[in-house]
């Protein structure tokens, strides 16, 4: 067929009159049957309806063929001054993104030195042929701005294999190929303004607690117990004024804070000044008054952002308050946190606990009690404290230890070759799988350890119906989903403090035997460094509770002796430390020769603090292909926000992280890095 006759529906429609004569042909056949004569002159009729038709479709095939091609012409040519004067950007690409043509907008908005770009990478940096879409079904969308002026731009596949042969020759001399790409671009910059604008004028709720309230106006007198708490109320109001902030007492030492999102960004860059003024209040007596505030944010309903300010807020508490938590659904900020938190006199926390704690056991049919991974005395000291609550109840009870470093062997020892103990007391997490089994009530109690990734054995965590958390490192993100007891307490010099409190409470018949006293009395002198870290007045009453339960600070003290090859690697490490910025010092320990090398870090973290000047320490060991960092301070630095930085945590003054994929020069890098970072920030 002619390229230049119509085609498709519209040349069936012009043929409808000869192939509806097929019509009149049979009709008049019929005629013939009923009456010849009458036959005959519709037959005469219809020859002529049939030359009509016939000349009409020639006349009008011709003339709507030449219409069809001006109007071709003409949509052609308005379309084209269309494209070319359209006021949103439009260009044309290659398949390898060059740039073929563009219109009047486009080359005024992008290329107004009135060059052309080879490429369309040298007009719009964000579009690269690797976004160019593959169907011509399939945009592609990009975001990008210039300045204050926002852009979106779509790129669509135009495929040109049916197009005309000349088009098809124009092509391929190009070096086009089958397919171009039409990009269109938008100005979206007052979209994205609106929608900054709804953004910075929702509402953000926050909860602000009073850390210490009890404990700071205990020993203050009526008077001044009233002024106090003015001037508190005052200085809060007052901060919240500045932002245009709703703040309501909720109780004597809570508020609800509603404010728009459009100053978050000035309290965090305020560094939430709140923490200091509040702390600079003078209670009395060395007294401290601290504050806490959780904030929730980008939650699409007010309930779900007042659930997030109620996690953040207790957050902030379990990681020891006077900080201030903002919470997302994906993230987790930190602020302040630089004040030592304060021992609490009270013990009823831990009587509740206690109580609690008995009832899972007593529910359970087998317990098993996990630390962290790599244990250590605390860890173990006080998993057998636990055990001894587990065995007055009558439960089948196993620790999980998968590694027994040098220091932890000699205290594992008295219990493996005690005929008081069942030889599988210390098990793997492979045979923990194996004891836990098709068990329906399995309880898990897991101790020294808040992060589920730090446990020994994760993979216990989803085999157990019952999971219980005992404590004394700071929070961080990472947590356990829906524990039936959380007990963490950041105050606590150690986890058998904890535990040595517990045991007072669980119950009357449950006595400690001396070699368990013996293990957790280590736990404690363990993690206070010999009572140089943190040790408060609920350390001592739980260091006595288990000196009358039998502990002997002679034994203790000969089960964990070093030989001399770790005083040598010590000596090495201090030798080769480094001081940075003055105050902090980084130290590697190359300690392959020591059968626990992040013990004899953590050890030449504690000696390097008796040097005048250092505020904090920092020691870096080699081992199992990661590079352990222990980091230690007195007062001055909270080296927990560090070790968060670098993925880890802990305390205030003691803490640790794991790093992978590194050496030890690069993990050193890395902490001067964040040191130096936090230095500029007014972090440290």
């Amino acid at each position: 067929m002619s390229e230049k006759t119509p085609r498709g529906t519209l040349r069936a429609y012009l043929r409808w009159p000869l192939i509806l004569g097929v019509l009149l042909i049979l009709m008049n056949i019929h005629i013939y049957v009923i009456n010849i004569r009458t036959g005959a002159i519709v037959s005469l009729y219809l020859a002529v309806y049939f030359i009509v038709a016939a000349v009409l479709y020639h006349i009008v095939d011709n003339l709507l063929l030449h219409n069809l091609v001006n109007y071709s012409m003409q949509l052609h040519y308005n379309v084209s001054k269309i494209a070319a004067e359209l006021d949103i950007p439009f260009a044309i690409l290659g398949p390898e993104g060059q740039y073929i043509w563009g219109n009047k907008r486009f080359e005024s908005v992008f290329m107004p030195d009135s060059r052309k770009k080879q490429h369309i990478i040298d007009v719009i940096p964000v579009v690269s042929p690797e976004q160019m879409p593959k169907d011509t079904e399939k945009n592609t969308e990009i975001h990008f701005n210039d300045n204050d002026t926002f852009y979106k731009v779509i790129l669509q596949r135009m495929d040109i294999s049916h197009s005309p042969q000349k088009v098809q020759n124009s092509a391929k001399k190009l070096g086009i190929g089958s397919a171009l790409f039409a990009l269109y671009v938008f100005d979206e910059t007052e979209i994205v303004h609106y929608i900054r604008e709804n953004n910075d004028q929702r509402l953000d709720i926050a909860l602000l607690y009073i850390d210490n309230y009890e404990e700071s106006l205990a020993k203050v007198d009526d008077v001044r117990r009233a002024l106090l708490i003015a001037l508190i109320d005052r200085k809060i109001n007052k901060y919240m004024l500045r932002i245009d902030a709703i703040t309501r007492k909720l109780e004597k030492d809570k508020y609800i804070v509603l404010f728009q999102h459009k100053y978050l960004a000035k309290l965090q860059a305020d560094r939430f000044s709140i923490l200091d003024e509040v702390r600079s209040i003078n209670a009395g007596e060395d007294n401290t008054v601290t504050i806490s505030m959780g904030i929730g944010i980008q939650a699409d309903t007010f309930r779900k952002r007042q659930e997030y300010a109620r996690g953040a807020i207790d957050l902030a508490l379990a990681r020891g308050g006077d900080q201030v938590v903002i919470k997302t659904k994906d993230n987790i900020l930190y602020y302040g946190g630089k004040s030592i938190q304060q021992e609490k006199n009270t013990r009823v926390k831990a009587r509740v606990k206690a109580h609690a704690l008995r009832e899972s056991i007593e529910a359970a049919d087998k317990v098993v009690i996990m630390g962290h991974s790599l244990p250590d005395v605390d860890a173990i000291g006080s998993a057998i404290g636990i055990y001894r609550i587990a065995q007055s109840a009558g439960k089948p009870t196993r620790i999980v230890v998968n590694e027994v470093t040098s220091s932890l062997a000699p205290l594992l020892q008295l219990f493996q070759d005690n005929r008081d103990y069942p030889e599988d007391l210390f098990i793997t997490g492979e045979e923990a799988e194996e004891f836990i089994g098709n068990g329906i009530r399995v309880l898990l109690i897991v101790v020294d350890v808040n992060r589920p990734s730090y446990t020994d054995a994760p993979q216990l965590l989803k085999m157990v119906s019952t999971l219980v958390v005992i404590d004394h490192h700071r929070q961080t993100g990472e947590s356990f989903e829906n524990p039936a007891l959380s007990y963490i307490e950041p105050f606590a010099s150690s986890a058998c403090e904890m535990v040595a409190e517990i045991l007072q409470y669980a119950g009357e018949e449950i006595h400690l035997r001396p070699v368990e006293a013996d293990a957790m009395y280590s736990g404690i002198m363990v993690d206070t460094n010999n009572f140089m870290n943190k040790p408060g007045v609920r350390t001592f009453e739980a260091v006595a509770y288990l000196r009358r339960s039998g502990a002997d600070i002679q034994r203790i003290r000969k089960m964990f002796r070093s030989d001399i090859s770790e005083f040598k690697v010590r000596a090495e490490a201090i030798q080769n430390m480094e001081i940075f910025l003055d105050f902090y010092a980084i130290a590697p320990c190359n300690a392959d020769n020591c059968v626990s090398p992040t013990i004899v870090g953590a050890k030449i973290a504690d000696d390097l603090l008796d040097i005048d000047g250092i505020q904090a320490t920092f020691v870096l060991t080699s081992y199992n292909g990661k590079i352990y960092i222990s980091a230690r301070s007195i007062d001055e630095l909270n080296v927990q926000i560090v070790m968060e930085k670098l993925g880890g945590g802990g305390h205030i003054s003691s803490a640790g992280a794991q790093l992978s994929n590194c050496t030890l020069e690069q993990a050193a890098g890395r902490l001067k890095d964040v040191l130096t970072k936090m230095k500029e920030e007014g972090d440290i």
